[in-house]
């Protein structure tokens, strides 16, 4: 369903299990980040009602995610950790070359949210799948179902607002791309990395 080229490592769990505390602090930074990406959307492109609408939307959402991850740091006596970089994102931010118009620009950074979402999606269904954790394998199951749907949002936008040949075409190259990417990842406790 998500048309991702290259899957997770399976190993990449029990290396989130050796430091439960590191993949909480970054899930809760990429929840922030999300709502980042929503606003920064807004703030681009307020002619797109509709994008707006469901942005605004998005925005709550993905704050919530952070309150819900972030309750459960403290709740196991641990306190929030300082951001990291994304080595994913950044990487993944390269694919597209800069400028062009302006619906060029917005397709291209609909396209990078969704495959964000969708290798979020698709990290959070081994989590709750594969992880000994029984309160974080409910908790990641039912974030996996908000993460697929935001894929689909994004998606979705990307192809109502650029030709759909071209969206569909630059989707496959991005998602080779990132299977390339994610070769070289999967050794970190990262939602993505």
């Amino acid at each position: 369903m998500l048309g991702l080229k290259l899957p997770t490592d399976p190993r990449w769990i029990k290396i989130v299990e050796k430091n439960i505390e590191e993949i909480l602090t970054d899930h809760a930074y990429c929840e922030q980040k999300a709502a980042s990406t929503a606003i920064s959307l807004i703030v681009s492109f307020p002619e797109y009602s509709g994008l707006v609408d469901e942005m605004v939307a998005l925005v709550k959402e993905e704050i919530s995610h952070f309150k819900m991850v972030h309750d459960r740091i403290k709740a196991r006596g641990w306190t929030l950790g300082r951001d990291r970089k994304d080595e994913y994102v950044i990487k993944l931010h390269q694919f597209f070359p800069k400028g062009g118009s302006r619906t060029t620009q917005l397709v291209h950074r609909l396209l990078y949210a969704a495959l964000i979402e969708a290798r979020s999606c698709e990290r959070f269904r081994l989590l709750s799948e594969q992880i000994n954790d029984e309160e974080l394998k409910e908790f990641y199951r039912k974030l996996m179902v908000s993460e697929a749907n935001h894929y689909t949002m994004f998606l979705g936008f990307a192809r109502k607002y650029g030709n759909l040949e071209e969206v569909n075409q630059k989707w496959q190259d991005l998602l080779v791309y990132e299977a390339e990417i994610m070769s070289n990842l999967g050794k970190k406790e990262h939602i993505h990395g």
